[in-house]
């Protein structure tokens, strides 16, 4: 199986450009064209087109996006299992994209301390996919934002991550030009509750689903917006933005997810504990920043 061909069509997917996954997978643009006409020869449909408005997946893309996630984790799972080693059982976790940058490397610790003789195959995503994967079997246990009804899955509140309001230029609410606001959108959650505290700037020209694109639109354009505490304090004391001192702070839940039958699993039991945890003392160290 030539698996750089799934790796490729699935990062094309993210980024929409043929040049940016070039340069994510350390690659010409041309091995990247090739990887997707080699793709779409051996399914016999074509993938995505190109247009001066950029790479669009086409509906046959679409359709193989599921499958072609599954095919890398089985081949990931495949590997593990040919190669051979101590683990006693592989799981496949789920981590919202919007939680890894300042928690995954806290998170696998606990969880390789807590099972060590695992192997963990961690992938970053959004609640939506994350839900498809557990009703799937694509994964085992998910962190996500936003639970999906589904009869099949299993929800329990984790905590609460903060979010607060930074600027480049302003320092109370009334100065926060609604032109240069970078309006966050990480879940309908968050989005109900900016909208309860904060309605004047949901119309905001750019909006974003992840914290870390909020910090570097903000670096790249300046202006304000809503990021993780933790990132916040960190931009903040690095010089050049400020808090928004009147500004609310607004918390997102994290909730573990798991398959119904696999709620009482001594497994996902001992990750639920572990996440709350570690979810429960970031919090308490990082959560909510006061003021300067």
């Amino acid at each position: 199986m030539q698996i750089e061909l799934i790796d490729t069509f699935l990062d094309l997917l993210d980024t929409r450009s043929f040049n940016r996954s070039a340069d994510r997978l350390g690659v010409t643009q041309s091995t990247v064209s090739g990887r997707v006409l080699a793709l779409e020869a051996a399914l016999g449909a074509r993938l995505f087109t190109r247009s001066r408005a950029g790479t669009q997946a086409t509906t046959a893309a679409l359709k193989f996006e599921p499958h072609a996630r599954l095919l890398r984790q089985e081949w990931a799972l495949a590997r593990r299992a040919v190669q051979g080693g101590p683990a006693a059982v592989t799981l496949r976790i789920g981590v919202q994209n919007d939680l890894a940058p300042s928690h995954l490397g806290d998170l696998v610790a606990d969880f390789r301390a807590l099972l060590p003789q695992a192997a963990l195959y961690i992938e970053p995503d959004y609640s939506t996919q994350m839900c498809a994967d557990l009703v799937s079997g694509a994964l085992d246990f998910a962190l996500l934002f936003t639970p999906k009804p589904q009869p099949d899955l299993f929800f329990d509140t984790l905590a609460e991550i903060a979010y607060r309001l930074i600027s480049t230029d302003a320092d109370r609410l009334a100065d926060v030009a609604p032109d240069r606001y970078v309006c966050a959108n990480f879940s309908p959650a968050f989005q109900a509750a900016h909208r309860h505290v904060l309605p004047h700037l949901m119309e905001a020209p750019v909006s974003v689903g992840q914290s870390s694109a909020v910090a570097l639109l903000l670096h790249s354009l300046g202006g304000s917006g809503y990021v993780m505490a933790a990132q916040a304090g960190a931009m903040v004391a690095a010089g050049g933005f400020r808090f928004v001192q009147d500004a609310p702070v607004i918390h997102q839940p994290v909730f573990a997810a798991m398959h119904l039958r696999n709620r009482t699993s001594a497994t996902q039991r001992a990750l639920t504990r572990a996440a709350r945890a570690r979810l429960t003392v970031t919090g308490a160290r990082q959560g909510v920043i006061p003021p300067p």
